[in-house]
């Protein structure tokens, strides 16, 4: 625990004061006032983030976590939980969506699996698992990685970030619970139900983020926290993907609230929890393009705007540099 409380310590509020700064900067680009709508947005929010009026580029790296659920068992899944290996072994020889997107981005993609009988864990097993999430990270930005994605794969994931997000959301699983692989109406209404049984056994207190996590996360959502909170730890901005990784960072955020600051919702997910996620945490979606893969390929997609954010703000040519008439109260 006591790695924990010191991640969790190092985990500042950035200075809001540059965000009036920045979007001075971009008031005076030759173009009216707010013209280029959340890409502004976004740019004054990585200068907060970044903690500096100065922005660059971002080296970024996707790191996909995988883990089984022995949930799977329950029939919460149309794949057997087999295909989460195969899937890591896809990963690993370039062959899925993400690392496809995470190419035409200009990302790395590197792997990690955990594996774990049963979709619960002991508190012990929870936090390494946090930890060595927060590792993979550390050694990312001691590489000089500034931009961090986390991606996920696990047959059954969905029934674990559903029960997270209704315990710390309050909502009932009905709310929260999506078709996950595809699944029919039959087969939504028997997760849901699963849910609700796993829900009433175990009592999970929201008061106890990391006791929750261990109750009815998963291996990947645990190493997706700590991923999370050590990027935020170093001012470090994490794209999120959908569900599982939004799963991780509400965890993030549960035990440590200044840690959401740090966080970029890259896509809307097709699962319905993922709007109670990104409410409790303060965010909006940059696209919404009816996905729901997972492993990332909503955020290697939403590092484009990111880029032409910072592009944006670099390149584009201020009124006085451009010889252009008119002071930028007057448009």
């Amino acid at each position: 625990m006591q790695r924990l409380q010191e991640l969790l310590a190092a985990i500042q509020a950035p200075d809001q004061s540059l965000a009036q700064a920045a979007q001075d900067h971009l008031d005076n680009l030759t173009k009216p006032r707010g013209a280029l709508g959340r890409l502004e947005e976004l740019a004054r929010d990585l200068c907060v983030m970044r903690g500096s009026l100065d922005l660059t580029q971002p080296k970024a790296a996707v790191t996909v976590f995988a883990a089984d659920h022995g949930v799977t068992s329950a029939g919460v899944s149309l794949y057997p939980r087999e295909v989460t290996a195969q899937m890591v072994f896809n990963f690993l020889s370039g062959g899925a969506g993400i690392n496809v997107l995470a190419r035409q981005a200009g990302a790395a993609v590197p792997g990690t699996a955990n594996m774990l009988e049963g979709p619960a864990m002991t508190r012990e097993q929870a936090l390494e698992a946090l930890l060595a999430g927060a590792a993979v990270a550390q050694g990312l930005m001691d590489e000089g990685v500034d931009l961090l994605i986390p991606g996920d794969m696990g047959i059954g994931n969905t029934t674990a970030s559903a029960a997270l997000t209704a315990v710390f959301c309050g909502l009932a699983p009905a709310l929260v619970t999506g078709r996950g692989t595809g699944l029919d109406d039959a087969g939504l209404a028997a997760k849901i139900q699963v849910l609700e049984k796993v829900l009433t056994r175990r009592h999970p207190d929201p008061a106890d983020p990391l006791g929750v996590l261990a109750a009815v996360g998963g291996l990947e959502i645990a190493a997706i926290c700590g991923y999370c909170l050590a990027a935020a730890s170093r001012r470090v901005p994490v794209i999120l993907d959908g569900f599982i990784s939004t799963s991780g960072a509400l965890v993030a955020a549960r035990l440590a609230p200044t840690a959401a600051h740090y966080f970029i919702v890259g896509h809307s997910s097709q699962e319905q929890g993922h709007r109670a996620q990104c409410q409790a945490l303060g965010k909006r979606p940059l696209l919404d393009l009816d996905l729901r893969l997972g492993e990332g390929t909503g955020a290697a997609l939403a590092l484009g705007l990111v880029r032409a954010a910072v592009a944006i703000y670099n390149e584009m040519a201020t009124f006085a540099s451009a010889g252009v008439t008119g002071e930028p109260e007057q448009r």
